[in-house]
């Protein structure tokens, strides 16, 4: 019976070994890269009447976290909190922007979705791939 053994030049599985022990920050800053750009598109799309309220003040991005229950590593951009609004009155943020979003049943607010329409599919994938290919640059060209 023929046998045939082959072994991996050290280079190569050096190389592996950085990979696999960055793979979760890359993934990370990606997520973080790709929420940026959806950050700034909010911010563009953001009805007038939000641009000058407190309510901008509670729209953020979270810290790179990972799920438990599938290990997915993630990062959210939403409004938080609660602000005054121009009554003086304490308001949840994620309240108002849900009615603005998708507007009332009863028809007092139209719906004005600018959240949905942040979500730029290629300036998101390009913003992913340009983190990724820093990585991948730094860990091939590192050696």
């Amino acid at each position: 019976m023929a046998r045939f053994e082959m072994e991996l030049p050290n280079d190569l599985i050096k190389t592996f070994d950085k990979l696999n022990e960055e793979t979760e920050k890359m993934i990370g800053e990606m997520t973080q890269a790709g929420a940026q750009v959806v950050l700034e598109e909010i911010k563009a799309n953001v009805p007038a009447s939000f641009r000058d309220s407190d309510i901008m003040k509670c729209l953020h991005i979270t810290k790179v976290y990972k799920t438990p229950s599938d290990g997915g590593i993630n990062t959210k951009i939403a409004f938080y909190g609660y602000f005054i609004n121009k009554r003086g009155v304490k308001t949840p943020a994620e309240l108002v922007c849900n009615v603005m979003e998708y507007g009332r049943s009863d028809g007092k607010v139209k719906k004005h979705p600018f959240v949905r329409k942040s979500f730029n599919k290629k300036k998101i994938k390009s913003a992913l791939e340009k983190t990724q290919d820093k990585y991948l640059d730094m860990l091939y060209g590192g050696n």
